[in-house]
């Protein structure tokens, strides 16, 4: 494509302003309700709600449109078996040896800690993989540009079209993830960026009493 290679913009929906308002409310309360959960239920979830918040995720800006991202949705229970044992061998590590102390001090509140049954018990564990660079046509390498910037505004969308399906997420980023290019079969351009859980909550999960920041704290408006 050149630059002047040009489509009209797609004709998207257009709202008065006091429907534009109750739009925004109502997205920004039901996204208030999103928590990260490490008890999920092992009912189902179908293919197809996972495919099209994939398809959402795949519609995030990047840097020279180069997409740079891939995602693994993994429900085979072989493959997420291997995955659970490869991320505590990795976790056991950090608990032990590589968090320092304050980093631990942060985390147990949460009362996280090196087992994680919820990556079997989950329906879907959803890999997510940066690209660093592409490969053209002739097998020569291409650079991405922003690639951690991209990955994260793609697992942004992603993680809000899961919850407006109704779904829980759990971000997992056990430290390092090289085990998950190696389970996955996945080219040695692609750094693993994060481990997304997916799934139902089970009946009567609990999560951490914390809170958020008050928006006045992270928000300034300059009209």
């Amino acid at each position: 494509m050149n630059h002047n290679d040009r489509i009209p913009l797609p004709e998207t929906p257009r709202y008065a302003d006091a429907e534009m308002l109750a739009r925004a409310r109502t997205f920004r309360d039901l996204m208030a309700l999103r928590r990260t959960v490490r008890n999920f239920s092992d009912r189902p979830v179908p293919r197809e709600v996972i495919l099209a918040c994939l398809e959402c995720a795949g519609t995030a800006p990047s840097g020279a449109n180069k997409q740079p991202w891939h995602f693994e949705a993994v429900a085979d229970p072989a493959l997420k078996r291997r995955i659970r044992l490869a991320a505590e061998e990795e976790e056991r590590k950090f608990y032990a040896e590589r968090a320092p102390r304050d980093w631990l001090d942060d985390l147990e509140p949460l009362g996280t800690n090196a087992d994680k049954p919820f990556l079997e018990t989950a329906p879907w564990l959803i890999a997510v993989f940066e690209q660093r660079y592409g490969i053209d046509v002739h097998g020569d390498k291409r650079k991405h540009y922003y690639t951690k910037e991209s990955v994260g505004l793609a697992t942004g969308l992603l993680i809000a079209a899961l919850h407006q399906a109704g779904l829980a997420t759990l971000t997992h980023t056990p430290s390092p993830m090289g085990f998950l290019g190696e389970i996955l079969e996945r080219p040695a351009g692609e750094k693993a960026f994060l481990l997304l859980v997916v799934g139902h909550p089970a009946a009567g999960a609990l999560v951490p009493d914390i809170r958020r920041k008050d928006p006045a704290q992270y928000i300034r408006l300059r009209d």
